[in-house]
């Protein structure tokens, strides 16, 4: 997780619940460059780097220099795979630090067993669950309700109906989560 996540876990006692999100999810196998998708969206690729560096470094988190984007459905697959056996941040945080930090392409069987592998975790089943798909409708259920959330954009904070949407310094993130939770609530 995030270093602004984890500080809003421990100072005010909220579990975060992942939502998976279709973040390109006509991503090749092979990925794309960054210059290609940033082109697309009429922006510009070194400022956008610049920028995601910067956040890195106020947050002290690890982050490398992307040349490529990959899809990302698998690694959700295998990422509610893990929230099952009570892991689930720790592979979250893996594809993390392979994705942005490695360059690794997540969207690969072969790189999520390799990483499922390296946290000590049973490799095969987790190359059997993500052949076979296993985990395929939770991924779809969670992409329907982000639908139906109206998220366009990652991170997104959801309490009571009301949202914080995208990346936000800590103090802005602590003030919504001061107006907004309710223990009792659900988003």
């Amino acid at each position: 997780m995030t270093g602004r996540i984890e500080r809003l876990k421990e100072n005010y006692e909220i579990e975060i619940r992942r939502v998976a999100f279709p973040l390109r999810p006509d991503t090749p196998e092979e990925g794309i460059t960054m210059e290609k998708l940033f082109s697309e969206r009429g922006v510009d690729p070194v400022q956008v780097q610049e920028r995601l560096e910067q956040t890195a470094r106020e947050e002290n988190l690890p982050f490398g220099k992307r040349e490529k984007t990959y899809n990302s459905r698998l690694a959700q697959e295998l990422g509610k795979w893990a929230e099952t056996r009570g892991v689930g941040d720790r592979i979250h945080d893996a594809i993390f630090r392979a994705c942005l930090v490695d360059g690794k392409n997540i969207g690969r069987i072969s790189v999520l067993v390799e990483l499922v592998e390296r946290e000590g975790l049973p490799s095969e089943e987790a190359e059997t669950v993500l052949k076979k798909r296993t985990f395929k409708k939770h991924v779809d259920r969670d992409w329907l309700r982000s639908r139906e959330m109206r998220v366009r954009i990652i991170p997104t904070l959801a309490f009571n109906g009301r949202f914080l949407v995208g990346a936000r310094d800590y103090e802005k993130m602590a003030r919504f989560v001061e107006r907004n939770y309710t223990p009792s609530a659900h988003p």
